[in-house]
């Protein structure tokens, strides 16, 4: 799935988040995570599992696949790296380059992403 929404990053992302904290994650626990009804939850994994980035037997833990992995840490990596911009960068507030990162993060292209990729790594060499 190549033309991942926002919401699914968001999804994802959450998932992946949980799962290094916690053995089992399950679907409220992302509901909680995300502030979102269980039933918007629930639809979204089924989104996930169709499209194989997610493994769940029924009423069981969530479990990202390998591909699921990799789409969770690039997910996360352009949020880390957008928020480190932000705040050490344009000195933004940390609560305030938390919530514009997590906006950012899905609409930044690829092309611009490389180059705060290439130009943090002279700002941390600076």
């Amino acid at each position: 799935m190549s033309d991942f929404t926002p919401s699914l990053e968001d999804y994802i992302e959450a998932v992946w988040f949980l799962s290094s904290g916690q053995p089992e994650v399950r679907l409220t626990d992302v509901a909680n995570r995300l502030g979102l009804s269980k039933a918007s939850v629930s639809r979204a994994m089924a989104t996930l599992r169709e499209t194989g980035y997610l493994e769940q037997r029924k009423y069981g833990a969530l479990h990202l696949t390998e591909a699921g992995i990799r789409k969770a840490k690039e997910v996360a990596k352009r949020h880390e790296l957008l928020e480190r911009f932000l705040t050490e960068v344009l000195k933004v507030d940390a609560a305030a380059a938390k919530i514009d990162a997590c906006r950012m993060e899905h609409a930044i292209s690829r092309e611009t992403m490389a180059c705060l990729i290439d130009f943090m790594k002279k700002h941390e060499t600076a």
